[in-house]
């Protein structure tokens, strides 16, 4: 179609569509359906979603959340350990993490809320508490076994 034919064609379904809505109108909305349209119209089925387990979650809901870990991680950690930067041991990385996690959690903890090497104090993230930064090594030590 050329512009001139497309215009023409666009005025002509408006002009079509106002007018079935005026006759729509005209005749009444209170229209009741007889049986046989109402069977015409009718769904062809329905869907029945049925929880399981806990039945007050959505399906939605009923998804795994993430763990304080996870989100600690996500948010400071994963720039550094999620890339390698300046020399961080790479999330999963288990050869990297092996010998840190040989020293324990406390000298892990230590290092992590003091900062250590190129690692600023709490990620850099002064706002984490320690629990959050253990929550956070743990998730790492545990995906690096």
């Amino acid at each position: 179609m050329n512009k001139n034919q497309n215009q023409i064609f666009s005025k002509n379904t408006y002009l079509s569509l106002a007018a079935i809505a005026v006759i729509f109108f005209q005749t009444g909305v209170s229209h009741a359906l007889s049986a046989e349209e109402a069977a015409r119209i009718a769904p062809i089925g329905t869907v029945n979603i049925k929880a399981s387990g806990n039945a007050s979650k959505t399906p939605v809901a009923a998804a795994k959340e993430p763990s304080l870990g996870e989100r600690i991680y996500s948010t400071a950690c994963f720039a550094c350990h999620g890339t390698g930067a300046a020399g961080a041991p790479k999330f999963g990385d288990t050869a990297a993490w092996q010998p840190r996690l040989k020293q324990g959690m406390d000298v892990l903890l230590k290092h992590a809320m003091e900062g250590f090497n190129a690692m600023p104090p709490k990620g850099g993230n002064p706002s984490l508490s320690e629990a959050d930064i253990k929550a956070a090594i743990e998730h790492m030590a545990q995906n690096a076994k």
